[in-house]
């Protein structure tokens, strides 16, 4: 299965459960691995035949920031979705880590893996 990778997506958005994580916007990073046949586009340089990285970004930052969100969890659902359905992807995984959530840990996450049709 050919990937296409978009590595440390930054969002800055309204993320968390506790009332002072709801009053400030918060960094959040997001890698995703996108399963898409690259054949088309690397053999004929065609732009048409490839998944464009910055109409993926663009959309996921306009998802996330709408409106407040509690969980990264949730976050990494919605990115799915939103990958799967609109972009027509077969497959994704998504990582969504949110730094500075545990003071001990450089960042806190989640990883999950959807196929269409899930």
């Amino acid at each position: 299965m050919d990937k296409v990778l978009i590595r440390a997506l930054r969002i800055d958005t309204v993320i968390g459960v506790y009332d002072w994580e709801k009053a400030i916007q918060q960094s959040l990073f997001l890698d995703l691995d996108m399963a898409w046949d690259i054949k088309p586009a690397a053999g004929t340089d065609d732009y048409s035949h490839a998944l464009c990285y910055e109409t993926v970004s663009n959309r996921l930052t306009a998802l996330i920031t709408e409106k407040p969100i509690e969980l990264i969890e949730t976050v990494a659902e919605m990115a799915a979705r939103c990958v799967l359905e609109e972009f027509k992807v077969s497959w994704v995984r998504v990582r969504v880590m949110k730094p500075g959530a545990v003071k001990t840990a450089e960042a806190v996450g989640v990883e999950i893996e959807r196929s269409a049709g899930d």
